[in-house]
């Protein structure tokens, strides 16, 4: 599950653990993106602050945090799933992400690509699901959308496939937390 953390909060948390209950995985990984090439330098928080604080927020052995975009020198999802695969070919990887993401997918570089490299899991974030099951990533990938009665066989399936999974929701949101409207974790 890759991201801002900008900052890591209890949502994140809420969704990495349904990702693992769900979809039976071995761990999660927090990719703490150096910049977000979508988003404004404007208000973020320096790498290493939003990481450390990333850390702080995990406390689950089964989430590893990490920096390895900034290791790998990528900056586009696409260019890290391609690099992690070949990294560790042994690994099943599954893409997290939340519907917001899914509606915007199309402006992210090499998105169809993407969907061809890894499994995808799709999780609700009022309120954007809608949008996101009638967007145009939804739409082009319709076909290779699986019954959620077989999450935990997405790793092993080849892609593109990809789930979405309407589950209990969590309040948390970064733009929230930064804009003081809710405590941070």
């Amino acid at each position: 599950m890759g991201g801002s953390f900008n900052p890591a909060h209890q949502g994140h948390l809420h969704i990495s653990h349904q990702a693992l209950q769900i979809l039976a995985l071995d761990c999660v990984w927090w990719v703490v993106s150096p910049q977000n090439p979508l988003k404004s330098e404007d208000g973020m928080t320096p790498f290493d602050e939003r990481l450390l604080a990333a850390e702080a927020v995990a406390g689950d052995r089964r989430i590893r945090v990490t920096d390895v975009e900034d290791r790998l020198g990528t900056r586009f999802t696409v260019d890290t799933i391609a690099a992690l695969t070949r990294i560790f070919p042994e690994n099943q990887f599954i893409w997290l992400m939340g519907a917001d993401n899914l509606v915007q997918f199309p402006q992210w570089r090499d998105w169809r690509r993407l969907f061809a490299l890894v499994p995808i899991a799709v999780f609700d974030r009022a309120p954007y699901s809608t949008g996101a099951l009638a967007g145009q990533a939804a739409n082009v990938f319709a076909s290779s959308r699986h019954a959620n009665r077989d999450a935990r066989s997405l790793a092993g399936r080849a892609p593109p496939a990809w789930n979405f999974f309407h589950t209990p929701l969590h309040p948390a949101s970064a733009t929230n937390i930064r804009a003081g409207q809710v405590a941070a974790p």
